[in-house]
């Protein structure tokens, strides 16, 4: 068989078992394409090799590729599709997981204003509905692939309302958004709505000029143009440069900064930023709450008040 074909077969196990594998899809089909789809069983160590390096310095994409193509090779495998799998024996040592990034707000600030970079004559909705797009990612904390899959009946702008479907963890959510960022959604849609809408109200809510929903890679691409003109780089404790990801971060982040600043008792509305989030628990909302020098000088402002109460009475 083909290594396609057997990749086919392999996705329709995982979906069938109630697996979303988008990821997974995808990158199995740039491994079929870029060794160029021979029979399964002459696909050569060099190649699998090759293609788990990819280009540049060594990063976590190698570990994502090669946990993914293992999975796969283990599924041929045992269906007898073929002997052995290529993929090596050692594992390098992968740089540690890039660190989350905290924009401040001047650099939110500066990547809005940069997206009129992404201004094309004949697109002339780009760079407007890429600013939505971040504007929203702030103002919701969704996740970039969630913000992709929204359709115009998801955005209840009179209920201020975004509703989030099929999530990462198969789960519908409603996520409450503020007067501001509904009032920017509904003059987004208004101009959304001259772009063909090939479902009616089921359309994508960010899409290409034909209508079809932007992809994932694309909206990298373009972040990676308004981060350049934003003039947002490496700091000096990390090598690698900030991500769109990273604005989910910033929001949650943000957010906690705004409780401690009005006195709110953190601890307690830690898992309602959970539920906010989509975060399955309250661990997974631990580590989107770093520690930055902001937060932690209000921490130590509250603390310092406390302490002076205290002594007064």
């Amino acid at each position: 068989m083909s290594l396609s074909d057997v990749i086919d077969a392999y996705i329709a196990v995982k979906t069938s078992l109630g697996m979303k594998f988008d990821s997974a899809r995808r990158l199995l089909g740039q491994f079929s394409r870029e060794i160029g789809n021979p029979p399964i069983g002459e696909v050569q160590a060099e190649a699998v090799a090759a293609f788990l390096r990819g280009r540049g310095a060594l990063n976590a994409t190698w570990g994502l590729k090669y946990r993914i193509l293992s999975g796969f090779y283990k599924f041929a495998i045992s269906r007898g599709h073929v002997d052995s799998s290529p993929l090596p024996a050692n594992v390098p040592k992968l740089p540690p997981q890039q660190s989350p990034y905290v924009y401040s707000i001047d650099e939110l600030r500066r990547l809005l204003e940069a997206t009129s970079v992404l201004h094309v004559n004949n697109t002339p909705l780009q760079a407007p509905m890429y600013r939505t797009l971040l504007v929203l990612l702030y103002g919701s904390g969704l996740r970039i692939g969630e913000a992709l899959k929204l359709t115009l009946r998801d955005v209840d702008v009179i209920e201020r309302l975004v509703t989030v479907r099929d999530t990462k963890f198969f789960k519908t959510r409603l996520v409450p958004i503020g007067p501001k960022l509904a009032g920017e959604l509904a003059v987004y849609i208004q101009r959304r709505r001259q772009l063909p809408l090939p479902l009616g109200d089921d359309s994508r809510l960010f899409t290409t000029k034909t209508g079809r929903g932007w992809p994932y890679p694309h909206v990298i691409t373009l972040f990676q143009k308004v981060r350049r003109a934003a003039g947002i780089g490496c700091t000096s404790a990390e090598c690698r440069l900030p991500r769109i990801h990273d604005i989910r971060h910033t929001a949650a982040v943000h957010r906690v900064i705004a409780w401690y600043r009005t006195g709110r008792d953190v601890e307690c509305l830690l898992p309602r930023l959970a539920t906010y989030l989509g975060h399955i628990d309250i661990k997974s909302t631990q580590r989107y709450l770093h520690m930055t020098t902001d937060l932690l000088q209000e921490a130590s402002q509250r603390f310092a008040n406390y302490a002076q109460s205290e002594d007064a009475s």
